[in-house]
C-alpha cells in the first residue's frame, strides 16, 4: 500500500535499543533500565507473557544487595522480608567481561532445561536450581522488576528484584 512503511523486528528492535541515543541519553549506563527490561521482556513477549515495567523501588533494594555481596564476595540470596515478598535473581562473573544483557541471557539460557508443570517440578534435570532463575523471570503474576549492579574485587555481581515474587510451590508458572 502507497505511503505504508512495514519495518521487520530486527528494525524495530534496533530502533527500540538504538531510541535512548537518539533523544539525548549518551551511554550504555544511562540506560540501564531499558537494557535489562529488554532482555526480559522480548523472553517473556515470545510466550505472550505481560511485560515488566521497572520499578525504582526495587531498584535501590537490589543495590543494597548488590553491594553488600561486592564488598564481602559473598554469593547467596538476601533474608526474605515476610512483609514484603520479593523474587530475587542472582549473577557474578569475571570483573569487567561480562556485558549486561549476557548476565540476564544467562537465566533466560535455563529454558533450555524447563518443563511445565506446578512449581517446583519444572526441570527436566530433576532440579530446579537448573530453572530457578528462568522462572522468576517469565513468572506470570511477576509485574515489575528493579536490578542493581556492583563491583567486587575479582567480580561483577548483578541483582535482580521481582515484585510480585515467583517460584511459589504448587503454583503453574506461566
Amino acid at each position: 500500500m502507497p505511503g505504508k512503511v512495514l519495518l521487520s523486528k530486527k528494525a524495530v528492535a534496533v530502533l527500540f535499543l538504538s531510541s535512548p541515543f537518539l533523544i539525548g541519553a549518551t551511554s550504555l549506563a544511562s540506560i540501564f533500565d531499558v537494557r535489562i527490561l529488554t532482555v526480559h521482556n522480548r523472553e517473556r513477549a515470545a510466550l505472550g507473557i505481560a511485560p515488566l515495567r521497572w520499578n525504582a523501588g526495587l531498584a535501590q533494594s537490589a543495590q543494597r544487595w548488590a553491594d553488600h555481596l561486592a564488598a564481602t564476595g559473598a554469593f547467596e540470596h538476601a533474608p526474605e522480608l515476610p512483609s514484603d515478598p520479593q523474587g530475587e535473581n542472582l549473577w557474578a562473573g569475571t570483573k569487567g567481561y561480562y556485558p549486561l544483557e549476557a548476565r540476564v541471557e544467562a537465566w533466560v539460557r535455563e529454558k533450555r532445561h524447563y518443563k511445565p508443570g506446578l512449581f517446583p517440578d519444572n526441570s527436566v534435570t530433576g532440579r530446579i536450581g537448573d530453572v530457578g532463575h528462568y522462572t522468576q523471570l517469565m513468572w506470570r503474576d511477576t509485574h515489575e522488576v528493579g536490578c542493581a549492579e556492583a563491583t567486587g574485587v575479582r567480580e561483577d555481581v548483578l541483582v535482580c528484584r521481582y515484585n510480585s515474587a515467583g517460584n511459589y510451590f504448587g503454583e503453574k508458572p506461566f
